[in-house]
């Protein structure tokens, strides 16, 4: 699997644009699919832009944060995919992004388990790609071109885009090499635009290019605004053309990485936490004698029940008689006279089953086993609900009061 973030910079680069594309266009071989997912901090832009609105805002990024405190993150997951292939196949899946940028701080604590469910899918065959928009690889996001494959900047070659994206690539490779796996998973993704050729880019950058995407309004204006992408136009155009050579040296790129960090290790970083729960548990039943492992379970069956743990629910049917005289003669100021009252062949019959006596409500603690549950079998996120229709403006046409009133008679 590889794990490729795409990052932008100001002047909006093209960063989804150039997402998309490679989405559209990455290589698959028989069994493998490709994911997009938006972790843009801003807001996604795929459900209003390439998708023209024909999905409901009800999918997305923001019932992830929700799942994670639940501990079902990996399964919302799949719930929350939607299929973008031409062809409906189901091979090209995207992760639409947040609706409101201030649902960003709640995923403050989702990001690393997130990245930890995209590296999960190495099994199944996924590729995935990141849209990191262009302040996704600062702060609590940080953690996604750390533990990506692959970090392409988008960088639009005008003197403007590359004097923008000259401080931001530097502190990028000055973080990947003190927190990350290193900077040589580090390149470029241009867009042709100005007149700065592909190696004078790379000389002064001094890291390689992994693709340079033409620069054709017409073509992009179908990834960023919506249109028909089964067209043979499209498909055969120069930007899809050069798309396509880029994703083959993105894998080129994640190949060698593997390989110099060690072949597989990094692919099978996802599956640990679901293998490591029998290895810690093996040890510890062949260590153990059986009673301490057996003791355990029979501590965590009686918790909810407090001062009767170790008494009725493990003794004999019935409490000591030397407990019960204690309780209705403490007020009582000679203490040594309790033995001669005739009041404890009573006391033992109150204790029967068959009596109904003032400790009957002992009887309910001695409860079986399956009649207590200390954790539920599974817990239903939420129904998320649609963001409000906004309001309409005051001044438009159908609309009572006053100040639609004074708009018309100003028209």
């Amino acid at each position: 699997m590889t794990v490729v973030a795409v990052l932008g910079g100001p002047g909006a680069p093209g960063a989804t644009s150039s997402a998309l594309a490679l989405l559209l266009s990455w290589p698959l071989r028989p069994g493998r699919r490709v994911l997009l997912v938006e972790c843009d901090p801003d807001g996604g832009a795929v459900l209003a832009g390439a998708l023209e609105g024909r999905v409901e805002a009800v999918y997305g990024l923001r019932n992830l944060a929700v799942a994670d405190r639940r501990g079902l993150l990996a399964e919302t997951l799949w719930e929350q995919l939607l299929d973008v292939s031409p062809q409906g196949t189901g091979e090209r899946l995207l992760l639409p992004g947040l609706t409101d940028p201030a649902q960003a701080p709640g995923l403050a604590y989702t990001w690393e388990p997130l990245v930890e469910a995209l590296h999960a899918l190495e099994p199944q065959g996924y590729d995935v790609l990141l849209d990191l928009g262009r302040s996704g690889a600062n702060g609590p996001m940080a953690v996604l071109p750390r533990r990506a494959d692959v970090v392409a900047a988008t960088v639009r070659t005008t003197l403007r885009g590359l004097s923008a994206a000259r401080p931001r690539i530097a502190a990028l490779r000055e973080d990947l090499d003190a927190h990350g796996t290193g900077s040589d998973g580090l390149g470029l993704l241009l867009v042709a635009e100005g007149p700065y050729p592909e190696s004078e880019v790379s000389r002064q950058f001094r890291l390689p290019v992994l693709g340079a995407l033409t620069h054709a309004p017409r073509t992009a204006r179908v990834l960023s605004d919506g249109g028909d992408t089964t067209d043979r136009r499209f498909i055969r155009s120069e930007l899809m053309r050069t798309a396509r050579t880029t994703a083959d040296r993105i894998q080129d790129l994640a190949a060698a990485r593997r390989r110099r960090l060690g072949g597989p290790q990094p692919a099978q970083g996802g599956p640990q936490p679901v293998q490591a729960q029998p290895v810690q548990q093996q040890p510890v039943q062949h260590a153990l004698p059986p009673q301490q492992v057996q003791a355990p379970q029979q501590v965590q069956a009686p918790q909810p029940v407090p001062p009767f743990v170790a008494g009725p629910v493990s003794g004999p049917a019935y409490p000591p008689p030397q407990q019960q005289p204690q309780q209705p003669y403490q007020q009582q100021p000679y203490p040594q006279q309790p033995p001669s009252y005739p009041q404890q062949p009573y006391q033992q019959q109150q204790f029967q089953p068959q009596g109904t006596g003032q400790f009957t409500g002992e009887w309910p603690i001695r409860v079986e086993a399956p009649q207590i549950s200390y954790a539920a079998p599974y817990i239903a996120p939420p129904a998320v609900p649609q963001p409000p229709v906004p309001a309409p403006f005051p001044g438009q046409p159908g609309q009572g009061g006053p100040e639609g009133e004074e708009v018309r008679r100003a028209r």
